[in-house]
C-alpha cells in the first residue's frame, strides 16, 4: 500500500474529553487531518521537543532517545498502520545499521518519538479516508495551546489513542443533514477538527443507514 507522510499541524486541548489533547497530523502537499485524542504526558513530551525546551530531568521518550543512540539505534520513521474500533496502531521502524526491525507502539509514544529522532511520520490512505478530515484549503492548523502543553501537570496517560468517533449516542444526532453539513463547514473553518470529526462521523453514519 501506498504510504503517506503526515507532518504535525495541531496540539490543543481535547474540545471534547477532559484532561486529554488533541494531535492533529496533516498529509503533506494534501488536504487532509487526522485527528487523534492523547494523553496529557504524551501531549507534553510531544510539546517540549516542539518546543526545543530542555527539561531538568530527561522525560521518557529522551531516556528511550539516549538509549538507542548508546547502542547505534536510530529509528527511520514511524508507520500509523491500522485503525480498529476506534484506536490507532502505530509502528517503529528502526534500525542499527545492520538490521532492521518494526516495534509496535502507541502512536502518541511514536510520534513522541519521531520528532526527538527527527524522522518522517507515515499512515496509510484507508486511515485518512475512514478518521481524516478534508479541508478545503490547504491552511495549517497552529500549534493552539502549547504553551500551557509544555508547562501542564497533568501526568494522566491514556490507555490508547482513539479516533473521534463515539461510543455513545452523538450530541449532533438531532441536528438534520443539512444542519450537520453547515455545522461541519463551520467547525472547519475554525479549525476544530475533533469537533468536525464527530460531525463527520454522524454523517457517515447516516448515509451508511440509508
Amino acid at each position: 500500500m501506498k504510504k503517506i507522510k503526515l507532518d504535525i499541524v495541531g496540539l490543543s486541548y481535547s474540545q471534547t474529553q477532559s484532561g486529554a489533547y488533541a494531535l492533529v497530523l496533516g498529509e503533506v502537499n494534501g488536504n487532509r487531518r487526522l485527528p487523534i485524542i492523547i494523553g496529557g504526558f504524551e501531549a507534553q513530551a510531544i510539546a517540549v521537543e516542539i518546543e526545543k525546551m530542555v527539561p531538568s530531568r530527561p522525560l521518557t521518550h529522551d531516556l528511550f532517545k539516549s538509549f538507542a543512540e548508546t547502542f547505534h539505534i536510530s529509528i527511520d520513521e514511524v508507520l500509523i498502520y491500522n485503525l480498529v474500533d476506534g484506536i490507532f496502531f502505530a509502528k517503529i521502524i528502526c534500525t542499527n545499521g545492520n538490521e532492521t526491525h518494526e516495534i509496535d507502539a502507541r502512536t502518541s509514544d511514536a510520534v513522541a518519538l519521531a520528532v526527538r529522532f527527527d524522522c518522517p511520520i507515515y499512515t496509510y490512505d484507508f486511515i485518512m479516508s475512514s478518521a481524516g478530515i478534508v479541508m478545503e484549503n490547504n491552511d495549517l492548523a497552529f500549534l493552539e495551546n502549547i504553551n500551557a502543553v509544555t508547562t501542564g501537570e497533568s501526568q494522566e496517560e491514556e490507555p490508547a489513542e482513539k479516533s473521534s468517533s463515539p461510543k455513545e449516542t452523538s450530541p449532533y444526532a438531532a441536528l438534520s443533514m443539512e444542519q450537520l453539513e453547515s455545522t461541519l463547514q463551520k467547525a472547519i473553518a475554525n479549525e476544530q477538527y475533533e469537533v468536525a470529526a464527530k460531525i463527520r462521523d454522524e454523517i457517515e453514519k447516516r448515509k451508511s443507514s440509508l
